[in-house]
């Protein structure tokens, strides 16, 4: 399955990136390629805790 990613340059330094798909997946980083790989990261543990809390019920 594929997600769209939404890069964002900030003001005062960095970039945020999230998922709109997946909401509340959102992470950060000092360059453009530490925030993908957070984001990726963070889309793995949000979709792992997803599948948890589906097999649970």
């Amino acid at each position: 399955m594929k997600y769209h990613v939404v890069l964002e340059k900030q003001k005062e330094g960095g970039y945020t990136v999230y998922i709109p798909e997946l909401l509340g997946c959102i992470s950060e980083g000092d360059t453009e390629k530490e925030a993908l790989k957070n984001i990726n990261d963070a889309m793995e543990l949000y979709l792992e805790e997803l599948k948890a809390s589906n097999l649970g019920h």
